[in-house]
């Protein structure tokens, strides 16, 4: 529950600490004294879009912190473990915004972005406003109503997660058959340029060597003449040769080596340059006689470099490119064909995934109609407590298998009949503002007993209630009191009085400067409240009788 909130430099609030117990705490004050400014300074805190002009005229920035017991919470306590943010059980959420309008959030002193305050606060506290009645002429918010009452999520995880699959699934399908036509002409002009590049089936590395073997043999009978001449130098010259001469200094050597034994070293070095000189004769000899003018395999390498070369024109690549490209195309070719096998596989598997979600949908919408009943009785029964005697309310809830979205298919519609004989009808075509205003509040205090949060904000609800009605609205909210955390900003003495607690908001103006203050009653204070409500300015013996009897009980809740 909440147990604290502090506020600094927020609108027309300075500085505010307050401290908050568990069941009912009514907030009261003058009109325009800012009685919703701790629900709006507590929203920020949650998560709220924050704007420059929310810091107050003056200041550097807005600083807002909330203190929460989280040791009953489970699903706050989860989440803060999941997020590693835990603090044993206490929970300390707070924001702050510059003047310039920038905004930085804390949970337990660790920074966080906003999504992160946003999801947890949701765990935490839920807000109905004063303007709710309006939205409950909406489909989606009765739908989410029924809901909430229901608690079935993990029927609608289940539905949720079968329409994204089913939409995946379509929108596959979909740009597959956009894609058909396209994917048709470009299989038909791969599979051309594939045959035509398999029955040519240059090998990687072929290319390369194709064209060096083409240009030995172009150059053949020059390799054959200076490598032959090559060999006559070395060693087989008739009058002179390398070989022969390198012997002839060796053997001077030798005669000059026997006398100076420095020259040994020189000499092994002729002896090595003799062997070296003698192994690369032979190999020039051998590759002279490995070489032969072959005109018939000129001819076929001239002709596949020719086949190469105008492939490698006609797809804009290099030659020795082409066996990549070769590689490539096949692998596109047959990428489409499995797409187009896809394309056969999607529609069933699409048909199967519909199915699936209709089974979701259709339990889901079981379970809505079995709720929808609950509440029916429910909500009809407060609103003859409600002064609306003769009213009759009623969920229609419809299927439609046609109408597919993450939330179901069915259609909802509140109806209501608030005079006898009358028909049940669509609540804006039947209600006026003061019923809608209190059909409304029937459905938030009785679907607020399923809500897991543990703490509860209305905030001016009761606006278009008074006399009896809104003293069955005080019992109401109260014995939500009894179960949770509650806190009610009203306007009203019947309801204030139903309070655990008080919480009184004033204005006061010094020259230029205005600040408002909220604090918490004693026990005559709330009563001279209550009787400012009951009679105005004017406290009698009269008006302060009545708020003895409002009083619901002597002191506030511990």
């Amino acid at each position: 529950m909440l147990t604290q909130l502090t506020v600094s430099n927020f609108a027309i609030v300075k500085f505010l600490e307050l401290d908050f117990r568990q069941g009912m705490t009514t907030i009261t004050g003058e009109t325009g004294a800012g009685k919703s400014i701790a629900i709006d300074a507590l929203g920020l805190c949650l998560g709220a879009r924050a704007e420059a002009a929310m810091v107050r005229p003056g200041a550097g920035k807005t600083e807002i912190s909330a203190c929460f017991d989280v040791r009953r919470i489970d699903a706050a306590r989860r989440w803060l473990a999941d997020n590693d943010l835990d603090d044993n059980d206490e929970c300390i959420l707070r924001r702050s915004i510059s003047s310039e309008g920038r905004s930085k959030a804390w949970i337990n002193g660790q920074p966080v972005p906003l999504a992160q305050l946003k999801a947890l606060g949701q765990r935490l506290i839920t807000i109905h406003g004063q303007h709710a009645h309006q939205g409950l002429l909406q489909s989606h918010t009765q739908l989410s109503l029924l809901d909430q009452y229901a608690g079935h999520q993990a029927l609608l995880h289940k539905c949720s997660d079968g329409y994204r699959r089913w939409k995946h699934l379509d929108n596959e399908l979909a740009r597959l058959q956009q894609e058909q036509q396209q994917r048709q002409a470009r299989q038909q002009l791969l599979e051309y340029q594939v045959q035509e590049l398999d029955e040519f089936a240059l090998e990687p590395g072929e290319f390369e060597a194709i064209e060096s073997e083409h240009r030995r043999l172009a150059n053949c009978t020059t390799l054959m003449e200076q490598s032959q001449r090559a060999v006559y130098l070395l060693s087989e010259g008739e009058e002179v040769s390398a070989v022969s001469l390198l012997q002839q200094a060796i053997a001077e050597v030798e005669t000059l080596a026997s006398d100076d034994k420095a020259l040994e070293p020189g000499l092994a070095l002729l002896h090595e340059g003799l062997i070296q000189l003698q192994e690369g004769a032979n190999e020039l000899a051998h590759y002279h006689q490995s070489l032969e003018l072959d005109p018939q395999r000129f001819d076929e390498l001239e002709q596949r470099l020719s086949k190469a070369m105008t492939l490698a024109r006609k797809h804009q690549v290099k030659a020795g490119e082409l066996a990549q490209l070769h590689q490539t195309l096949a692998e596109e070719l047959q990428s489409l064909s499995a797409s187009e096998q896809r394309l056969d596989e999607l529609d069933g598997e699409r048909q199967l995934a519909m199915d699936a979600y209709l089974q979701a949908a259709q339990r889901l919408s079981k379970s809505r109609q079995r709720y929808a009943k609950e509440l029916n009785k429910l909500v009809t029964a407060n609103l003859r407590e409600l002064a609306l005697p003769h009213a009759k309310f009623q969920i229609e809830v419809q299927f439609d298998d046609g109408s597919v979205s993450p939330a179901g298919g069915d259609r909802i519609q509140f109806q209501v009949s608030t005079n006898p004989g009358q028909p049940l009808q669509p609540l804006g075509k039947v209600a006026s503002g003061g019923e809608l205003s209190r059909i409304s509040l029937a459905i938030q205090v009785i679907t607020a007993k399923k809500v897991s949060t543990p703490t509860l904000i209305f905030d001016e609800v009761d606006v278009g209630i008074s006399g009896p009605t809104a003293a069955v609205v005080g019992r109401m909210l109260r014995t939500l009191g009894d179960a949770t955390q509650v806190f009610c900003v009203t306007h009203l003495p019947q309801v204030a009085g139903n309070g655990h607690n008080h919480m009184f908001v004033s204005k006061s103006t010094k020259g230029q400067v205005t600040e408002t203050q909220m604090a918490a009653l004693s026990n005559d204070d709330r009563l001279d409240e209550l009787a400012r409500l009951l009679g105005g300015d004017s406290i009698t013996e009269n008006t302060l009788a009545n708020a003895r009897e409002l009083l619901m009980e002597p002191q506030p809740r511990a």
